[in-house]
């Protein structure tokens, strides 16, 4: 399992960074998603599905991303809680760049923790938690 998630968030950060870079490929991202996910975090609990709607989602996120000046999503580490040997939660710890007019990048801290299954022996996210983002970016003057 501990192999299968790595490879999953490796990919998930390059895929993230190519992202950045204008490079998105929607189904490529979708396919790091269950059929179905949940999220959580201080802005309330939300379920979807990974379908049209979830790309588009995806889509505007990157955007916003970029839009905010967002250089790179960089993986610290990864520590897993099994559940069981299908499940576990996955522990990621970031660090985002990002630029500012006339004024140094910014690194900015944060960790994620994401729930999830094996299913074939390839690992997929069906939910996360996450921090308060919009008031980590207030605080470092990114928005």
């Amino acid at each position: 399992m501990e192999t299968a998630v790595r490879k999953l968030f490796e990919r998930y950060e390059r895929l993230f960074n190519r992202s950045l870079g204008g490079k998105t490929d929607m189904d490529e991202l979708a396919s790091l998603y269950a059929c179905e996910f949940i999220g959580a975090a201080p802005s309330g609990v939300r379920t979807g599905k990974n379908d049209a709607q979830f790309r588009r989602a995806l889509a505007d996120g990157y955007e916003h991303y970029r839009a905010i000046g967002t250089k790179e999503m960089r993986i610290r580490a990864i520590r897993l809680s099994p559940i069981d040997t299908l499940h576990c939660v996955a522990h990621v710890f970031w660090t985002a760049t990002y630029a500012r007019k006339d004024q140094p990048d910014v690194t900015i801290d944060f960790d994620v923790h994401y729930l999830v299954r094996m299913l074939d022996g390839e690992a997929t996210v069906f939910g996360w938690v996450t921090g308060d983002e919009q008031a980590l970016l207030k605080k470092n003057g990114i928005v």
